[in-house]
């Protein structure tokens, strides 16, 4: 038995307000989520109808479904392991535009559409310089949305109240601002008239956001033991983690339409989201790069063994509190707050979070990441923050390639690792021979987007831990810091 309407008694049909481009577990684990919890709780009265970014995608599946889906939130919630299960009745339907254009572009002819959420990956915001008005589909995100406000916006004669929301939630800075830059240059290539870049800027508001939730996906290891918990197949399972928190610029109306805060949702009206974007990304993500070179040389392979490990995870701790903390602009003890509760997520029992999965092209996520909290460490204390020094000089020892006699399967920018492979090539292991390849690293600026090597102490502090690591270990090393 497949779940279905047919299947699951507690179906409704609401009024279709949503229109949400990405069928994938985020968001059905996110917003989709946040939205059924507002017809449950606030009786918001409205359903999603998801619109397939690309030609190949899951909507079919989504259909067989009637849209439903069964969601889990696994994780610690005040120190304790906790597992709940609904099933989410909030998708009316599924739409691939690439086999039915018409359907698409007539949900924007609904008067009752008023929200456009998205998640289309960092790459789906992006100009196309060969998508047409006339294409069905166009073949980027903004241009299929820009075709379908422009058919609202005819439909409707630029009436003001049938403007929409629009809501991305893509993970690059300013998504929505970046969003509405790109569908203005299609409007002015296109030849769209003035009124209905009037009504967009006038009737139509974007709001930049920042979003956080672990989501595994869909538990392939666990589909059969979860089957015969709920009695029915369901193809569509997504599992996620408790915590989640979405930080909207919003506009004051639309904090009015959907008041998530009042049902206990995590959801943050704010007028700047770049604070908790730059909280996000140094301590949750910084934290992540911080961690894996240190914690998989050491001879740990997930994140939950990591932290929950003596040494590594007192390691991690102290770079978090000491060194980055304290370079971040929020009061003291919400960045605490949020930093023990990353903690508590990267303990979560029922994810397993491999390190090498992180590991990914670790030298642009460490210029991104933790660069910025070493660099402004020295600004404001004046002195090199060693535990993320040290990091640096672990990430270094990574890219030797070796862990003991096993091979690591590095995965990173085709030039990075050539200048690490160069540089290991050339070191015999002297204390002199490593501080070039510290000097070498340092001055790629290319990855940088400056020479390390100027900044005071940076290049003294790496090339000590290198030389530890290299003499004595991971084990001995960090216990010298």
């Amino acid at each position: 038995m497949q779940l279905s309407k047919k299947t699951y008694s507690g179906y409704q049909e609401y009024p279709e307000k949503v229109l949400q481009f990405g069928e994938g577990n985020f968001l059905r684990c996110f917003v989709d989520w946040m939205f059924h919890e507002l017809n449950k709780k606030n009786g918001f009265n409205g359903s999603v109808v998801v619109v397939q970014p690309i030609d190949k995608g899951m909507v079919n599946m989504l259909n067989e479904q009637d849209g439903l889906y069964t969601l889990y939130l696994r994780g610690l919630k005040n120190g304790k392991a906790e597992s709940s299960h609904e099933t989410i009745d909030v998708i009316s339907r599924g739409i691939n535009p690439y086999e039915d254009f018409q359907a698409y572009l007539k949900t924007s002819e609904n008067p009752e559409m008023r929200y456009v959420i998205s998640n289309t990956t960092e790459a789906g915001i992006s100009y196309n310089e060969n998508d047409k008005p006339t294409d069905a589909p166009p073949v980027s995100f903004p241009a299929k949305l820009a075709v379908w406000l422009h058919n609202r916006y005819t439909t409707f004669n630029g009436d003001a109240s049938k403007g929409v929301h629009i809501i991305p939630c893509e993970l690059i800075e300013k998504n929505a601002d970046n969003l509405k830059k790109v569908i203005l240059q299609l409007a002015e290539k296109w030849g769209y008239e003035a009124g209905f870049v009037n009504w967009l800027n006038s009737a139509c508001t974007f709001s930049n956001t920042l979003v956080d939730r672990i989501v595994p996906g869909y538990p392939r290891e666990r589909i059969a033991e979860i089957t015969q918990e709920l009695g029915y197949e369901d193809k569509q399972v997504v599992e996620g983690e408790p915590f989640h928190l979405w930080v909207i610029e919003a506009p004051e109306q639309l904090q009015k339409e959907l008041p998530f805060p009042s049902i206990g949702l995590d959801v943050l009206y704010v007028k700047d989201v770049t604070p908790y974007r730059t909280r996000k990304v140094r301590i949750l993500n910084g934290a992540h790069t911080t961690l894996v070179p240190v914690a998989y040389l050491y001879g740990i392979d997930t994140v939950r063994e990591s932290v929950e490990h003596p040494v590594v995870g007192k390691y991690l701790k102290d770079a978090i509190f000491e060194e980055i903390i304290p370079t971040l602009d929020l009061p003291k003890e919400e960045l605490e707050q949020f930093a023990n509760e990353v903690i508590d997520r990267f303990r979560n029992p029922y994810i397993k979070h491999l390190l090498m999965s992180i590991s990914l092209n670790s030298w642009s996520k460490f210029e991104t990441r933790v660069l910025p909290s070493i660099l402004e460490y020295k600004k404001r204390k004046g002195s090199i923050p060693q535990h993320l020094a040290f990091s640096l000089a672990a990430t270094i020892a990574f890219y030797k390639g070796k862990r003991g006699e096993e091979a690591i399967a590095l995965n990173d920018d085709a030039a990075a690792m050539e200048l690490l492979k160069s540089a290991w090539a050339s070191s015999d292991g002297s204390e002199k021979a490593l501080n070039e390849v510290v000097t070498k690293v340092l001055g790629y600026e290319k990855n940088w987007k400056m020479n390390l090597n100027e900044v005071e102490g940076l290049n003294e502090a790496v090339t000590k831990h290198l030389v530890n690591i290299e003499e004595y270990g991971m084990k001995k090393a960090i216990e010298m810091i």
